[in-house]
């Protein structure tokens, strides 16, 4: 079955809830808001001047596109590369797909093309596609699908698929995507239905089924799917050296208790979990998915928002299991993570959600990207002794393509609708028209965030509708990152205005003030967020931060870096909390605001050169203490300038 192209369009948006009746909150095309300003505006155009054509000329010359053009006889070396890569090329046409639905873009549009004529013909006539299989290892088709991934890129293909019909209207792509997933239909299911009974080592295809049926109408993908998660659990993979619980196949989801093994297949399969039960609504499904994301940022998340605390298995750690400099956080984690949040705020409407997708957005995978658009880290330490450095491209590139489609697909996360009420989920400096309540509403952002927490709304319509405006956790001053604690607190220390007349700043039950009125073309909201530096600690039971504070301000953490201390020991660094203030730093890293302040340099005495142990009490020579300035800058823009030392968590001096 094939798609044309008279079919009726969907919105051009990054998961489709509109017709989901188990939707709470509606997306908001990604087409609708224009990002502005020297934040997310320049890094917008940064995704599309730099980093996708980077990309491209990488895909090129590491082979991954001659990877397909072997497949019909074009390229006669050998395939190259991880048996996954092609998920890489299919993550680019998606970021690229996002910025084309924007407006023309020739280069781009010719890169797409290029793409999908590859894809095309490398497509083999039963709807099968993996360059790894289609010449080499034809016999092997299917056979490891624990370890190979043949539905992870494929799931990768069918979300490319629908981001480009989306955005063009075009059915190339997609009509390649559908005949893959019809492969699939008619091989897995049940074997009461004579099919085969197996699931993929990696989640992703289960969500990508699920958007397809929303693309297509279709709802033999989310039967699939379900299928697909109701079988994990059972130990169907056979773990092989890392075990069950790796591939989460060691419990069903229905008795999962933590989010265990590799980091990012865990949250994409959350995230597919999600999208089944937006699509249902089946009973279980949410409770589940609430507890797992409790015990989640409650006990096993770094306060950057990042997931994955084991270099072994790529995996998230025991409670508390939380160390620094051998943190793993993979970018492609930061990011399902975000994922999986959106998916959590269609299903509950509750802003917490959003609060740790906009804490992880700028502090869990910005620092995955560098400044200029063409570096990035697949893991993201704490601390780091200057060792580790932002890479052009990996051998296992998974993460670049997935920054790019990301930061490409954000306009699409600012905004959510209702039937009577337009939610401002981000704040960022933009301009958007959105349609509320049968009527389209021109409104726009005008702000410094996430430097300032002024911001001016301007509202262009007569309408009368609910604007709801997400008041962010990190403004509460004492309550824990991912809480509702504190509300009445937040609601204190906000100050919102419409038109200049003050209006009560307290949020809901679930994050959010409302502002219900007939609107007016010219209608200006003012609101005002108080960003103050927060000093953070740890659960006592986290060995590596004992003794040690973090410091952030607004929706931005931040770090110490040898570039800015020069000739100290970052280790001998103790911060004094209530004397460090931001300050606004043009010339630095394009233009942050940093942390200023008092701290001290805790100089180890030379009496214990050469020993390690000492009876306890016994003289051990003094540790001089040297006042010093402290200048901190944001955790995301480490390492844009010189090697050296880096420090999120950093000793403190107590009053």
């Amino acid at each position: 079955m094939t798609m044309n192209d008279t079919r009726t369009l969907r919105q051009p948006v990054v998961v489709d809830f509109a017709s989901t009746t188990y939707a709470r909150i509606k997306p908001v095309p990604v087409t609708a808001v224009e990002l502005q300003g020297d934040f997310w505006g320049k890094r917008f155009e940064t995704v599309r001047k730099a980093t996708l054509p980077s990309q491209w000329d990488l895909l090129e010359s590491t082979n991954r596109l001659n990877n397909f053009r072997r497949v019909f006889g074009e390229y006669d070396g050998p395939f190259e590369g991880l048996f996954f890569n092609d998920s890489d090329l299919y993550k680019w046409l998606e970021a690229a797909s996002w910025l084309v639905a924007r407006g023309p873009d020739a280069e781009l549009e010719k890169r797409i093309e290029e793409g999908i004529e590859l894809i095309e013909r490398a497509q083999e006539e039963d709807g099968y596609i993996d360059t790894y299989f289609s010449v080499d290892r034809r016999d092997e088709k299917w056979e490891n699908l624990r370890d190979l991934h043949e539905m992870y890129v494929g799931g990768h293909l069918i979300q490319a698929a629908v981001a480009h019909h989306r955005a063009t209207g075009k059915t190339r792509l997609l009509n390649i995507a559908v005949r893959f997933a019809d492969m699939l239909c008619k091989r897995f299911g049940p074997a009461s239905d004579g099919k085969v009974e197996a699931i993929d080592g990696h989640e992703e295809i289960e969500m990508a089924l699920i958007e397809l049926a929303r693309e297509t109408g279709h709802t033999r993908y989310i039967e699939l799917a379900r299928f697909f998660i109701k079988a994990r659990g059972h130990g169907l993979l056979k773990g092989g050296r890392f075990g069950d619980a790796y591939f989460q196949d060691d419990v069903p989801f229905d008795q999962m208790e933590a989010l265990a093994g590799h980091a990012v297949r865990a949250l994409y399969m959350a995230c597919g979990i999600t999208d089944l039960y937006l699509e249902t609504g089946e009973e279980g499904l949410l409770p589940r998915l609430e507890t797992l994301w409790d015990r989640l940022t409650a006990n096993r998340m770094y306060i950057t928002g990042g997931v994955g605390a084991r270099h072994d298995g790529e995996a998230i750690g025991a409670d508390y299991e939380l160390p620094n400099s051998q943190a793993y956080t993979e970018t492609c984690a930061a990011i399902g993570s975000m994922m999986w949040c959106h998916r959590m705020l269609a299903a509950t409407g509750d802003a917490r959600y959003v609060d740790l997708f906009e804490w992880t957005l700028y502090n869990g995978m910005l620092p995955g990207w560098s400044l200029d658009g063409r570096g990035y880290y697949y893991v993201n330490p704490l601390e780091n002794d200057g060792s580790h450095r932002r890479q052009d491209w990996y051998y296992c590139a998974c993460c670049p393509p997935n920054v790019a489609r990301t930061i490409a697909s954000l306009p699409g996360y600012v905004y959510g609708t209702d039937a009577a009420s337009l939610y401002v989920h981000l704040y960022l400096d933009s301009d958007a028209k959105v349609d509320v309540a049968g009527k389209t509403v021109a409104i726009s952002q005008r702000t410094q965030y996430p430097w300032d927490g002024a911001i001016d709304i301007s509202i262009d319509a007569d309408a009368t509708f609910g604007l709801k405006l997400r008041i962010p956790g990190w403004s509460r001053e004492h309550a824990a990152l991912t809480s509702r604690e504190g509300q009445a607190e937040a609601g204190s220390r906000v100050t919102l205005s419409v038109n200049g007349a003050a209006v009560d700043a307290t949020p809901d039950a679930n994050g959010y003030v409302t502002i219900e009125r007939a609107w007016k073309s010219g209608d200006r909201v003012r609101l005002d967020l108080p960003m103050s530096v927060r000093v953070w600690q740890t659960h006592p039971k986290v060995a590596d931060n004992r003794g040690r504070v973090a410091l952030s301000r607004g929706p931005v953490l931040y770090c110490i870096e040898q570039a800015d201390m020069k000739g100290i020991d970052l280790d001998e660094v103790y911060v004094d909390p209530a004397r460090v203030a931001a300050n606004w730093e043009p010339a630095l890293l394009n233009g942050v605001v940093a942390l200023k302040g008092a701290a001290e340099r805790r100089a180890i005495d030379s009496a214990w050169e050469g020993e390690l142990y000492r009876p306890f009490g016994n003289p051990r020579g003094d540790v001089s203490a040297t006042p010093i300035d402290l200048l901190a800058i944001p955790y995301f823009a480490w390492h844009n300038r010189e090697s050296g030392p880096m420090k999120v968590w950093m000793n403190y001096r107590e009053a």
